[in-house]
């Protein structure tokens, strides 16, 4: 996995994994207890997730092409959150995570993605 680093707009850094190959993509969070308060799993060019086969809680961080954040949604195990219009990336986040609609996360180690906006 890919390591990067992001701060939100209150100075917060969140070290994040970024899934490079099919099998980490689809492996994600699975067979983990949790993510420890500033950590993530930044999935590339997505627009929707699950939370099937998990064992925790989490904060889907819906993000555009610019890492603005569109919306967040608290995901139970278990759980389909569909495709959302302007979606480029998800961020998955423990559930504390301090991310709002809005915000615009600066990036170190991570290329924007082109495509429509």
């Amino acid at each position: 996995m890919r390591r990067v680093t992001l701060f939100d707009p209150r100075g917060n850094r969140m070290m994040v994994e970024v899934p490079t190959t099919p099998w980490e993509r689809m492996r994600g969070l699975l067979g983990r207890d949790g993510l420890e308060p500033g950590r993530a799993l930044l999935l590339e060019r997505t627009r929707s997730v699950h939370t099937f086969g998990m064992r925790f809680p989490i904060r889907a961080t819906l993000l555009d092409r610019d890492l603005r954040v569109v919306a967040v949604r608290r995901m139970r195990p278990g759980r389909l959150l569909f495709p959302r219009p302007r979606v480029r990336h998800v961020l998955e986040c423990p559930g504390g995570a301090d991310l709002q609609a809005g915000d615009v996360l600066r990036a170190a180690g991570f290329a924007r993605t082109p495509g429509p906006g």
